[in-house]
């Protein structure tokens, strides 16, 4: 995917090399206690000759007397420096204070071909303060300064008749010659386990910054670049450098094998709408996972309309399916163990003259109908098609689904932490351990069908796919909304995550989801950095 020329890329090192920090500038993070943990022996080779022993222990001393959460100190002019992140967390927030790290990173961005990062920091935080790094680095842009050729490439494709050929993509933030400024990521370990991070460790923490940046980068293109079509090209140039397996229903195909939920929202828009599908399927594997991801591309609302306000920031409705993208990436570049399906509902929300009507029927996949009474409820409806074919074509013995579902789930779990609703207590568990572990925070919402699942009772359709009372726990029922579909009756573990509010800060996307799937599941993963942070979760095969 065309990228800007100007980005940084990250490059995570098990030993980095010295140097002097008026050619190579260096900022040295991580909790006041931590940094008074270390010899300057340990991050000296970064800072000399220009900072001193005492130099270093003043400042770290005055930051641990800071009564400022996030601050830091200049030790050398403009090029070097220490910032200390707030000691502690509450029970609902990361040990390693990922968020606050990733301000800190953004705050004390160096100028310069070469900048370095020291973390210091315990072992069990490297995972989620690598991804919190990454996430200081979002690669899209489309300034025109120093991105002329690539303006002027994407000019071209606008006016090109002949469709192109799937887009040249980056999938490595270690290596491209057109980056101006190359960003170096050290650590520094502390407490029992202060040993050096392995090579494996390090291509952990690469592979996982990729996904998380490609995450990024797909919810901040905007629609006139990253609409279905090239999403499909995206997914194809993904799985073939992966050497995974593609299925890809789109377009009228859809219609015709009763993917009523996707077609129906997609079927207006002028980019038809797609079910793409990643397979891995190692050798020895027992358990069948699918990670299912919503790609609206774009959301109107549909014939209801969204007002401009709220229609402004529609381009990140692709959030969950992006999130799976990266994870899927991750998953696979880190050995996955198991069966592991990437099952993205690709559609853009358009209006034109055969767009779904609110009062149309609409057939899922799960063979149940669907009465709209508000096309702006789509998410579900796409995710309803895509849990069915999990279970019924996939045979999933667990199904993850991703979604930017609800506006209500920012007022129920806020800016940072996601919705989770989930058909047993140990996945919630270990999606709420897990946020903790990686920083992709996730706090639990009510499961309960008996009670909320009334709210979409329609007289004429199985049900529909808005409930009655808004004031009724929204974002549980819009989940079991997708439930029904997979089916109440299903034996296997659901997970359904809404991440409408933390798939961006600002107007930036932040790549959440990617290192929260892959620290639920990486039991099943061959990277021991991923296993030593996984939670339990049990999967019964079916």
């Amino acid at each position: 995917y065309p990228l800007s020329s100007s980005m940084a890329m990250i490059v995570f090192c098990g030993n980095l090399a010295p140097a002097d920090p008026a050619s190579r500038p260096c900022c040295v993070l991580g909790k006041p206690e931590n940094l008074a943990a270390i010899k300057f022996e340990s991050v000296s080779p970064y800072l000399s000759p220009r900072v001193s022993k005492e130099m270093w222990e003043t400042a770290v001393s005055g930051l641990a007397r800071s009564s400022v959460s996030n601050s830091s100190c200049a030790l050398w002019l403009d090029k070097a420096s220490v910032g200390g992140l707030a000691s502690g967390a509450s029970r609902h927030n990361a040990g390693s204070r990922a968020h606050a790290l990733t301000a800190l990173v953004q705050a004390e961005r160096k100028a310069g071909k070469e900048t370095a990062i020291i973390v210091v920091c315990e072992r069990s935080e490297v995972f989620a303060s690598g991804c919190a790094v990454a996430r200081a680095y979002p690669t899209y842009l489309r300034k025109s300064k120093g991105n002329e050729q690539l303006i002027q490439s994407l000019k071209d494709k606008e006016l090109s008749e002949v469709s192109p050929n799937p887009p040249s993509f980056y999938l490595n933030s270690a290596g491209s010659a057109e980056s101006q400024t190359t960003v170096k990521v050290g650590f520094v370990l502390v407490g029992e386990e202060a040993s050096k991070l392995s090579p494996e460790d390090v291509s952990c923490l690469d592979n996982a910054a990729e996904g998380i940046r490609l995450s990024q980068a797909i919810v901040d293109a905007p629609c006139n670049e990253m609409n279905t079509t090239e999403f499909v090209n995206l997914v194809s140039e993904v799985a073939k450098k992966l050497g995974v397996e593609t299925t890809i229903i789109k377009g009228k195909e859809l219609e015709k094998k009763g993917f009523g939920g996707i077609y129906g929202v997609g079927k207006a828009a002028l980019h038809e709408p797609a079910l793409a599908v990643m397979s891995h399927k190692p050798p020895g594997a027992k358990e069948t996972i699918c990670w299912v991801g919503k790609g609206i591309v774009y959301d109107t609302g549909g014939l209801c309309l969204k007002p401009r306000a709220s229609m402004v920031g529609m381009k990140r409705d692709c959030g969950g399916a992006a999130a799976i993208l990266g994870a899927f990436y991750l998953a696979v570049k880190q050995g996955f163990k198991e069966n592991l399906h990437a099952v993205l509902c690709l559609a853009e929300n358009a209006i034109g003259p055969v767009a779904t009507r609110p009062d149309d029927i609409h057939t899922l996949y799960s063979g149940r109908t669907v009465e709209i009474n508000n096309t702006d409820a789509e998410g579900r409806l796409v995710l309803g098609d895509g849990v069915a074919y999990a279970r019924r074509d996939l045979g999933a013995d667990c199904v993850v689904d991703m979604a930017t579902l609800t506006g209500a789930q920012g007022i129920s779990t806020g800016k940072y932490h996601g919705a989770v609703l989930c058909n047993g207590e140990e996945g919630e568990r270990a999606m709420v351990d897990g946020g903790r572990a990686c920083g992709d925070l996730v706090f639990p919402l009510p499961y309960c069908p008996e009670l909320h699942f009334s709210e979409f009772k329609s007289a004429l359709a199985d049900m529909k796919n808005s409930v009655a009372d808004r004031s009724n726990a929204q974002s549980s029922c819009a989940g079991l909304f997708i439930g029904a579909h997979l089916g109440f009756d299903y034996p296997g573990v659901w997970i359904h995550v809404d991440m409408a509010a933390p798939a961006y800060l600002g107007e930036r996307a932040t790549g959440y989801g990617v290192a929260l799937l892959n620290t639920v599941f990486g039991g099943r993963s061959s990277s021991n950095l991923l296993q030593s942070i996984s939670p339990q979760l049990t999967i019964q095969h079916n």
